[in-house]
């Protein structure tokens, strides 16, 4: 069956793009639809289509997008160098034949710029991104606490803007964010009034279904490799992983670059300098997926929490997608 086109048809139904893999990280091809059990709030659910897109198979219509985002905001100027020269390694892997549409963007505090047009043309993509200068933040990481805000604002303000672009574009999107993630403002010392974790509530509701609506998974990929491997703020986000059903229990961790990464239904990798690998890694989840599609739960009572889990009735395989929704009027 065809899988739904469209974003007013992902705003009715549940898109679901699942990957799944065995013991060993392993992507698993083959599996059919009488094989995955869907849970909305532990309930199951009946699978109106299913759609297995595999790299020597069948690829869906429209074929994947990837968009790799250079966080400038968040990351010293002496590792977006090297970020960057990563990043060349990749749109230069199979003589620049890039595996599915793929463009770059570069995010600053003044604006947020794509390169060029989306294309698999990797040797074009890399003449463009060669002209494009890193550039000197204002916002730097000793301006404080009030610079960290800005930062937070900055960036969030950025995923939402990518995701309300590709909300008017059909098929699924992998978003690549390389980064150390943007401030987590939360700890013993910071104290919200109820407006304040009502706001907060809203912008994860916002961000979460937007990020459903525009079929986005989003990757995380810390460009600080081993040298923040071990630290505090590497693992801090997992803190912040448990899904909020209530203002009251809305913090600012709850929407950390990584936290929404896993929660769309990627990934949040750290502790590596291979900056290229990870790249491939988060890219190849693109090679074999099942896109998987269901009612949605109607929006009564309105940004109700829905908790999503896919089950494979085959032993040793995990399957992995967007951990959950809020209801829609």
């Amino acid at each position: 069956m065809q899988q739904p086109a469209t974003p007013l048809e992902a705003r009715d139904r549940l898109v679901l793009d699942v990957v799944v893999t065995d013991r060993s990280g392993k992507a698993i091809s083959g599996l059919q639809q009488k094989d995955f059990v869907v849970l909305d709030n532990k309930q199951p659910q009946q699978i109106l289509s299913f759609h297995a897109s595999m790299e020597t198979a069948a690829q869906p219509e429209p074929p994947v997008k990837v968009i790799i985002v250079v966080d400038e905001v968040n990351t010293t100027i002496n590792r977006v160098a090297y970020e960057r020269n990563e990043i060349k390694k990749v749109l230069q892997q199979n003589g620049g034949k890039l595996p599915f549409p793929t463009s770059i963007a570069f995010f600053t505090d003044t604006k947020t710029q794509i390169l060029s047009d989306t294309t698999q043309d990797g040797n074009s993509l890399l003449e463009s991104f060669d002209k494009q200068e890193s550039t000197l933040r204002e916002l730097r990481r000793s301006t404080g606490f009030y610079g960290a805000v800005d930062r937070f604002q900055l960036s969030l303000g950025t995923l939402n803007q990518l995701a309300a672009a590709e909300a008017r574009e059909p098929g699924r999107k992998i978003i690549v964010w390389i980064s150390p993630g943007w401030p987590i403002l939360s700890g013993p010392q910071i104290n919200l009034t109820s407006k304040e974790e009502q706001g907060l509530y809203n912008s994860i509701v916002s961000v979460t279904n937007s990020l459903r609506q525009s079929r986005i998974t989003l990757y995380s990929v810390d460009p600080l490799g081993i040298a923040d491997a071990g630290g505090l703020r590497v693992n801090y986000y997992q803190e912040f992983l448990k899904p909020i059903t209530a203002a009251k229990n809305s913090q600012v961790g709850n929407l950390a670059l990584q936290v929404i990464a896993v929660h769309s239904g990627g990934l949040a990798l750290n502790s590596s300098n291979d900056i290229t690998a990870q790249i491939t890694r988060c890219v190849a989840d693109a090679n074999a997926f099942y896109t998987l599609t269901l009612e949605a739960a109607p929006g009564e009572p309105t940004n109700n929490y829905h908790a999503i889990d896919v089950k494979v009735e085959n032993p040793g395989l995990t399957a992995r997608t967007r951990t959950g929704y809020y209801a829609i009027p």
